[in-house]
């Protein structure tokens, strides 16, 4: 067989997770060509992602390429991914979670100072309103770029700290301290890299099925259920976290606030596997059922 070319975004990251596809194909010994593509979301750097109007800015410029026939495969942080993918295009592999969490960065001169009174640099609705949950006085700005952007941003002045995914640093192997925080439950998906497909490209989706990772398959499918079924097309701060326990069983956390932290509902669930398919769906309505509606109505007015 021909070379399988894998499209990626073309941040340091998004090249570690194309490579370690690569990596996966190759040793069953397929060959494999990396191309990166510049995505929407990483050249229009000046309006944080939720004013930007647009789904999928990370993935987008990766969908035509694949649609078009540039490349045969698209690699993807899962959580950039929307939940309705287009037409003709269909989420093939995951590769095995690793580092779900969020953590924190400080600057040098933040050492010493207390949570409570951080600045704190993200764009992200969900990391702005589960920190102001717990810490409701913080003052936000906010930040875009890759990794080492937004490290150089924080290093010259223009926070106190930010936060990332752990999987970012540790991917890049950076070598600098962090925090974790287990106040902060991840995004939908976060911690996974997956990889897009054709649906007519039978014989690559085929081979893609021999590194899938089936455990992770579930437990995202079921977050990204959550997610889809409590945003109704509407960006929120939603936490969504699976993990497989025994018996194929799947321990399940979810999480909606408004945009201030003020008013949040949780939820956890142990779910069985005869309900996997249905599990992310069902405990989203019941979230909307208990107030969760309210608050969705509240941030689509605002946003």
């Amino acid at each position: 067989m021909r070379s399988i070319k894998i499209g990626t975004r073309n941040s340091p990251l998004a090249l570690w997770q194309a490579r370690e596809v690569a990596r996966h194909l190759q040793n069953l010994n397929y060959k494999t060509e990396i191309t990166p593509i510049v995505s929407s979301g990483d050249k229009q750097l000046d309006l944080p992602l939720y004013a930007m109007g647009i789904t999928g800015v990370f993935t987008r410029d990766l969908d035509l390429a694949l649609l078009n026939g540039e490349i045969d495969i698209a690699v993807h942080s899962l959580k950039d991914v929307p939940t309705l993918m287009p037409e003709k295009l269909r989420l093939v592999a995951f590769l095995q979670r690793d580092y779900p969490k969020d953590i924190l960065v400080r600057s040098s001169n933040a050492k010493d100072k207390p949570l409570d009174q951080l600045t704190i640099a993200t764009s992200s609705l969900r990391r702005r309103a589960f920190w102001s949950k717990q810490f409701p006085q913080t003052t936000f700005t906010d930040i875009r770029g890759n990794v080492q952007t937004r490290l150089r941003k924080i290093s010259e002045g223009l926070a106190d700290a930010t936060l990332f995914s752990q999987a970012a640093i540790e991917r890049l192997h950076l070598d600098i301290e962090y925090e974790e925080l287990p106040q902060m439950l991840p995004a939908p998906a976060q911690g996974v890299v997956v990889v897009a497909g054709h649906e007519d490209h039978k014989e690559i989706n085929a081979i893609l099925s021999q590194i899938n990772h089936l455990p992770t398959e579930q437990c995202v499918t079921l977050e990204r259920d959550f997610l889809n079924t409590l945003e109704g097309g509407c960006t929120a701060p939603i936490g969504a976290y699976a993990e497989t326990i025994d018996n194929g069983k799947i321990r399940f956390l979810g999480r909606l606030c408004s945009l201030d932290g003020k008013r949040c509902l949780e939820i956890e669930q142990i779910v069985e596997s005869k309900d996997h398919a249905s599990a992310g769906k069902t405990i989203a309505r019941k979230m909307l059922t208990d107030g969760g509606h309210l608050i969705m109505e509240e941030i689509k007015q605002k946003l």
